[in-house]
């Protein structure tokens, strides 16, 4: 009748640490990291640190060969005590900063609008991806979705175009195309929609990064995706 996470009785932790707490189990942690390693074994894995920004977390993510998706200075400076390398670290965000972007030079950054590239050329960055809004609605919470029409992230698809020959124009080696369409994702319709609206605008990127969103479940009649099945999805319509 006690609640017990990874093994460890929760009357434990809370005696040894006090309340309010919160934990984590490694071994969940790390099953679903080799879940998606068996799904995308020539995939970079990143973890989205907005989820919980936490230096022990990156740091046994580090371990496993897990990059990091940052959006502020303090979570790219938490990725790097962590021991992840600037080769695995994305850069994110539609309001860098100047000091951001100097910071996140050596890492793959996302633009999220024109009048960022002269900005990053000038702050040092070297490769990048562009950020695709492709005007797709996500079945999940008005608050968590990002790649609808009218979006404050990313690109509409003639704009993202744009953005490529204008980072190109500049220097910047424009790796490819990043795309989000949200958060709490129980089916994958949304996310193979993007990959054909991706796959219109007629680039063909060395980097596709399809973001992330997968639900989990808070009331036992919920669906959830598994892992396996949602990226094989994604992998065959890629």
């Amino acid at each position: 009748g006690n609640l017990a996470i990874g093994g460890v009785a929760v009357e434990a932790l809370a005696a040894e640490h006090d309340t309010p707490l919160v934990v984590y189990c490694e071994e969940t942690i790390r099953a679903r990291v080799r879940s998606y390693r068996e799904a995308a074994p020539d995939a970079e894995i990143v973890y989205g640190t907005k989820a919980f920004p936490n230096v022990a977390i990156l740091r046994l993510l580090a371990g496993l060969g897990v990059g990091a998706d940052v959006s502020t200075r303090g979570e790219l400076e938490f990725a790097l005590r962590a021991g992840i390398p600037h080769e695995r670290l994305i850069v994110h965000g539609n309001n860098k900063s100047d000091d951001e972007l100097r910071s996140a030079a050596d890492a793959l950054v996302v633009l999220d609008a024109l009048e960022e590239i002269p900005r990053a050329a000038a702050a040092g960055v070297r490769r990048v991806l562009v950020r695709v809004t492709p005007g797709v609605e996500a079945a999940t919470h008005e608050a968590i979705r990002t790649g609808h029409e009218g979006s404050k992230f990313g690109l509409a698809p003639e704009l993202a175009l744009e953005a490529v020959a204008a980072a190109r124009a500049a220097g910047l080696d424009v790796a490819g195309l990043h795309v989000h369409v949200g958060s709490q994702l129980t089916d994958a319709s949304a996310a193979l929609e993007a990959i054909d609206r991706l796959a219109a605008l007629g680039i063909a990127p060395d980097v596709l990064d399809l973001g992330g969103g997968l639900g989990v479940r808070h009331t036992p009649d919920e669906p959830v995706l598994e892992i396996e099945p949602f990226v094989r999805t994604l992998l065959e319509r890629v």
